[in-house]
């Protein structure tokens, strides 16, 4: 691995943690917009092999129902994405609340096993964050662009922590190439 090359990354996953952590808006916004882009894209792409799948072998049908959701999705992110932010955080509310209740049920179902409390805390915890989803979306989108930025911060910071070591031990290689070692 050339240093620099981890370092340039190390300083881009800080600058989008950054971005993230002060912007959280844009930032949210940018998501909905790539999000909106891949769905474009994916959206043609099938529409293309639908297409092509016609003259082939017959079975275009569903690439092409999948090829009209996509552009669907992505319209509806364009045109709404205050909308498509909300219904990802109550799919995220949703996904949290039935996590919750099913490693509650299986703590309940079998209590005799080691670390049961260390699960049914998890249990709490997620149907509380979904919970908490549910009645404030925009805090929770809010949060979510938080975790992004934290993520980010970390790992460019372990990226540049491994950047410079990379440099040191290639100056320590190029030193004794030099001194004929």
């Amino acid at each position: 691995l050339d240093w620099w090359t981890v370092g340039l990354r190390g300083i881009l996953a800080i600058l989008i943690g950054l971005f993230a952590l002060f912007m959280p808006g844009v930032a949210i916004g940018a998501l909905v917009l790539l999000f909106a882009a891949y769905m474009l894209f994916d959206g043609i792409i099938a529409i293309v092999g639908a297409v092509r799948a016609i003259s082939r072998h017959g079975h275009w049908a569903m690439l092409l129902l999948e090829g009209v959701a996509d552009l669907a999705a992505a319209s509806v992110a364009l045109l709404w994405p205050a909308i498509t932010v909300i219904v990802l955080i109550y799919l995220m509310a949703g996904w949290a609340i039935a996590t919750g209740l099913f490693l509650l049920v299986a703590t309940l179902r079998h209590p005799s096993q080691q670390g049961q409390w260390a699960m049914r805390i998890g249990a709490i915890v997620s149907l509380v964050w979904g919970v908490l989803l549910l009645f404030a979306p925009l805090i929770g989108a809010l949060v979510v662009t938080w975790w992004i930025a934290g993520y980010a911060l970390f790992f460019g910071g372990a990226l540049l922590t491994m950047a410079y070591r990379l440099h040191k031990v290639h100056a320590h290689h190029k030193d004794a190439l030099l001194r004929g070692v």
